[in-house]
């Protein structure tokens, strides 16, 4: 066998269709696009997401295939396990900026989440936005303490109104 014994497959190239080249061609008049309609027309046809003028699947997630909730809040989890490889003294309070300095969180814009997997066996001190039952038993079992900080914030749906404007807007409307 040399290079030039080298040939394709019988049928692995083929001739494209050349259409509108007249009656020899066997592709004459309609070239091949059927009579009339959308498809038959110059630059005419439907992308493939296209379904007849229904809602497109893609419209239609949140009933076909779950949502994101836009409303979730998201929270830098830390457990209990986490927080007894601390080094800390008793006295030092861990809060979410000491934390973020010390390299244990990764986000400083999320609120803080103690959960409490694992076992803690020095007191600690810990502010947090929230903490599971689980965790604060442990850590006040352990001698520590456990402090829920409060963030004022608006209701989830508000769209920017303070609780003053839809006072405003109640009284007015009596």
């Amino acid at each position: 066998m040399q290079l030039n014994d080298l040939r394709p497959v019988a049928g692995a190239n083929k001739d494209r269709k050349r259409v509108g080249r007249g009656h020899g061609s066997g592709h004459v008049k309609t070239a091949g696009k059927g009579t009339k309609g959308q498809k038959a027309r110059s630059g005419g046809n439907v992308p493939p997401r296209f379904m007849g003028g229904q809602t497109p699947i893609h419209q239609q997630l949140p009933y076909k295939r779950g949502f994101t909730n836009i409303w979730k809040t998201r929270y830098n989890v830390l457990n209990v396990a986490q927080l007894a490889v601390l080094e800390v003294d008793t006295n030092t309070e861990l809060t979410p900026d000491s934390l973020l300095e010390m390299g244990v969180l990764r986000n400083s814009g999320l609120p803080l989440k103690i959960l409490g997997n694992g076992e803690l066996d020095k007191a600690i001190r810990v502010s947090a936005h929230k903490v599971s039952e689980g965790a604060r038993q442990k850590i006040e079992a352990a001698g520590g303490s456990v402090t829920v900080i409060e963030d004022p914030k608006l209701p989830k749906r508000s769209k920017g109104r303070t609780d003053k404007g839809l006072k405003a807007n109640q009284d007015n409307q009596d």
